[in-house]
């Protein structure tokens, strides 16, 4: 039997870091978490490529909100995966949809072939789908790797028998990772409700301020940062293992 993994969404190199060493499985690298994630920069990108030997998945998505994206966004994304490819990352993560909710099969297929032969996850846009059993036929056409889903709701757990059904829809087709609200303490009942082989978590932390200074605190640029823990990482392995 495989394994079960552990995908890390990580926010920075320090993140990535320590999803590594809590025994991550894999990495997705992000930034903007609290916005749902957002592309990272190419400098965060080949950083992480040069200090982290896990498999590293990156996100491309150009703007908070929905994923209705004009030529413009579009260009960039293409722009991005490219950059992606020449830095050597093993794949991307991404989704566009239409105006009516469906997966743009004809937008996405540009971008998975600028993917080349990266991998490919199609992100949580497959949660605003009108009908993801219809979506899901749609993203094997595209020949994705995986969709990360949470069942169409706001966690995993409360989208677990949803996950299951795509999961028995799949057939082993692609892949289908569950993801949001995954910590240590539910992941087992997840694994038992859902089936699943792989699963993705943030892991995060927020972290204090190291600033001697603080200013006003109706100022919002203020606090410390969000960043994976190495800990919970490894909380998440072992339950993972376990369960």
């Amino acid at each position: 039997m495989t394994a079960r993994l552990l995908e890390v969404a990580a926010n920075s190199l320090a993140s990535a870091l320590a999803a590594q060493a809590g025994g991550a499985g894999r990495i997705e690298l992000c930034t903007a978490l609290e916005a749902g994630g957002l592309t990272p920069s190419h400098g965060e990108i080949a950083l992480v490529r040069e200090q982290v030997a896990l498999p590293l998945y990156v996100l491309i998505r150009p703007r908070a909100g929905d994923f209705l994206y004009s030529p413009q966004e579009l260009a960039t994304m293409h722009r991005d995966i490219e950059a992606c490819a020449a830095l050597g990352c093993d794949g991307v993560v991404l989704g566009v949809l239409d105006a009516d909710g469906q997966v743009d099969g004809a937008r996405c297929s540009e971008l998975v072939a600028a993917a080349g032969r990266m991998g490919i996850t199609f992100h949580r846009a497959f949660d605003l789908v009108p009908d993801q059993s219809t979506a899901l036929e749609a993203v094997i056409a595209l020949g994705a790797e995986r969709v990360l889903t949470s069942g169409g709701r706001r966690s995993a757990l409360e989208g677990a028998g949803q996950i299951r059904r795509l999961i028995d829809q799949a057939a082993g087709r692609v892949g289908v990772m569950p993801g949001a609200g995954i910590q240590a303490g539910n992941i087992a009942s997840l694994v038992q409700q859902s089936g699943a082989r792989e699963y993705h978590a943030s892991a995060k932390r927020v972290l204090p301020s190291r600033m001697r200074h603080q200013p006003a605190d109706e100022l919002d640029m203020i606090g410390g940062e969000t960043r994976t823990g190495a800990d919970e990482v490894r909380r998440l392995v072992h339950a993972l293992a376990n369960a």
